[in-house]
């Protein structure tokens, strides 16, 4: 049978949220296990359902991984006996499984890669995690949906310039160059936090990093990594999300762990539309700073530090009730608008243009049957019920389970009637 969330909105949430270890982070920390036989520990670890399709991948290429959940804690070490075959069974259930393509190339010559699935929310191509492994030294041929990739004696370091940044790309051609031979240069390199935990990982790992959260990142190879422990940078976007969750319920709720220093971006424009945010020392405190209404913005998506893309839907949803009209232009993916017919089925007043969605305020929205679409856009519909009058029941969840740790008892503790059917 499977699960669905229910809602009873009108809710004004109040009390505290813990924020998590980054999803995103930890699933592009977890193949630098691959790179060496030393063992790696990783903290504050998510309990999440990527991080354990994540678990599955390495153990299938030979990783023996010991995750111990009531502790957030992961521990990997590479076998001696590598697999180098990264199944589609296991590939299609998550974008980021191209992250094991790199370490693999670059520490044992060879690899073959189920062409990745995960979030129907674009195209999202791995031809740039391509080209510039080839640049470094790797060859490639896609046969019967699977990216084989072979290197000759040993990568070698290299300048590479991505035509636009990629998070993904980054992460891979990092993880590759630091075991290559000599220096590569990655120039117009995504500079997101989870490039910047990814970095400083590797760098208590015993590589030579320098300029990760700028443009330019200097690689200089090196011949083997240490044994480490890491602690998981927090989650920004669940820190965003939680946000919006105050501000769209009228709410009151301190997030503790939470740091504006990785949202300021989409934390401006809390404040233009009306939401207020105290940094405490161990906290975060959102409110509205009028109880009675939320004023109406505008967005464009953008790389970081710019409007994170994962926030967008989230967004949409809080300016679904907002006075006036709003826009949202969405420049990273090409189909990140499925859920607004959800939210239209509950009420919201949107109309799409192209890359551009156009939020005309609703005095409310009301409750009904809906389905998640993607990842971010199903917790979107969350945020909506929420606040609707009337049940909101949302159907095809396992999205919501990919990406945020334990969020019914989360949003429940402050006050939310929400739970699963």
């Amino acid at each position: 049978m499977k699960e669905k969330i229910f809602i009873e909105g009108g809710k004004r949430l109040s009390g505290s949220i813990p924020i998590s270890g980054a999803k995103n982070s930890c699933l592009t920390l977890m193949p630098l296990s691959l790179l060496t036989e030393r063992a790696l520990t990783l903290k504050n670890v998510p309990t999440l359902s990527d991080v354990e399709t994540m678990k599955a991948l390495l153990e299938s290429l030979g990783c023996v991984v010991k995750y111990k959940k009531s502790e957030k804690i992961l521990n990997l070490k590479m076998s001696a006996k590598p697999l180098f075959l990264a199944d589609y069974e296991i590939v299609k259930k998550m974008r980021a499984s191209i992250l094991v393509l790199g370490p693999l190339l670059a520490r044992f010559g060879q690899a073959m890669v189920a062409l990745p699935g995960g979030c129907a929310i674009g195209a999202r191509p791995v031809n740039l995690h391509l080209m510039a492994l080839e640049a470094l030294g790797a060859r490639f041929s896609i046969e019967n949906g699977y990216v084989k990739g072979k290197v000759a004696g040993s990568l070698k370091g290299c300048k590479i310039k991505f035509p636009f940044e990629s998070v993904g790309a980054t992460a891979n051609t990092i993880m590759a160059a630091v075991v290559a031979k000599g220096t590569t240069e990655l120039v117009n390199a995504a500079k997101e936090p989870e490039i910047i935990d990814l970095c400083t990982c590797l760098k208590s790992m015993g590589c030579h990093i320098e300029g990760d959260g700028e443009h330019t990142i200097v690689i200089e190879g090196v011949d083997s990594l240490k044994e480490t422990v890491h602690n998981v940078v927090m989650d920004r976007i669940e820190l965003g999300t939680y946000m919006i969750a105050g501000a769209i319920t009228d709410g009151d709720i301190k997030l503790t762990g939470g740091n504006v220093a990785l949202l300021e971006n989409f934390i401006e424009k809390l404040y233009e539309i009306g939401i207020k945010i105290d940094q405490c020392k161990d906290y975060l405190r959102v409110k509205r700073v009028k109880s009675s209404s939320v004023k109406s913005t505008n967005i464009i998506t953008e790389p970081f530090p710019g409007f994170p893309t994962d926030l967008q839907a989230q967004m949409m949803a809080l300016l679904s009730i907002a006075n006036g009209v709003s826009k949202i232009e969405e420049q990273i993916f090409e189909n990140r608008f499925m859920h607004v017919p959800e939210l239209i089925r509950m009420g919201a007043n949107i109309e799409i243009e192209g890359r551009t969605a156009i939020i005309s305020g609703v005095n409310e929205l009301r409750g009904a049957p809906v389905k998640a679409t993607d990842l971010r856009a199903s917790v979107s519909l969350v945020l909506a019920g929420l606040v609707a009058n009337g049940h909101t029941i949302i159907d095809k969840i396992h999205h919501i389970d990919r990406g945020y740790e334990d969020i019914i008892q989360k949003l429940k503790s402050c006050g939310a009637a929400i739970k699963r059917i």
